[in-house]
């Protein structure tokens, strides 16, 4: 897809249109599926007066740097062994399959994310809205949990209920145990109540409560 740098910059610039009530369709997702697939994966979206991001600790470093410069040559070590492994085919399947599949289904789990799917939070104000998509929740490591993270996008944690796997938090723990992690932010550490609607889901009603430590009003 991209180096980190580019990514995060990617990703927030369409948070912040998002949350505007004007949102641009290539942002937003709203043509359909094939018209918003050639422009997500096949065309760049050029701003006249593009907004100016703080990259933080992430833009000192000298690793995020390397993989900013490096992103598309490091797929040449992986084919490197795949090819001493089992030739072209091996290359073929474990770079430009694996490859074309992984950003195709990034595109098409963003593209149902805001389209349909349930909900627990609208966000006040915005112009789009996310939706979860369940059944994409274990190959996205929780990120499928689309609606949860628009209602707390600086939560580590996506996954906020039960039954809701998050492999992504599982591993950032992971990495706190390392060492390699630290400061990790979580929902009750966000102040977003004001900004945000509570739909009560099916499972809070019949008696399932969700997370503990965030109060908010429902809709």
């Amino acid at each position: 897809m991209s180096g980190p740098f580019w990514m995060i910059r990617t990703h927030d610039l369409r948070d912040w249109a998002q949350r505007q009530d004007d949102c641009h369709d290539y942002l937003a997702h709203r043509r359909p599926m094939l018209i918003d697939a050639w422009w997500q994966m096949h065309c760049r979206l050029v701003l006249d007066r593009p907004p100016a991001f703080d990259l933080g600790e992430a833009g000192q470093s000298r690793f995020y740097r390397f993989l900013e410069a490096a992103w598309m040559a490091q797929q040449i070590p992986i084919a490197l062994l795949l090819f001493v492994g089992g030739g072209w085919s091996w290359v073929l399947w474990g770079v430009c399959v694996r490859v074309s599949a992984s950003v195709t289904g990034h595109w098409f789990v963003g593209h149902l994310a805001h389209r349909r799917g349930p909900q627990s939070w609208l966000v006040n104000g915005a112009g789009v809205q996310a939706h979860d998509v369940p059944w994409a929740a274990v190959p996205t490591m929780g990120e499928a949990w689309h609606n949860n993270h628009h209602a707390f996008p600086g939560s580590a944690r996506i996954g906020l209920y039960p039954g809701q796997s998050d492999w992504g938090y599982a591993f950032i723990l992971l990495l706190e145990r390392m060492g390699l992690a630290s400061n990790i932010a979580l929902p009750e550490h966000l102040a977003r109540t004001k900004a945000l609607t509570r739909i009560i889901p099916t499972e809070e009603v019949a008696g399932v409560q969700p997370f503990h430590g965030l109060h908010n009003r429902s809709a």
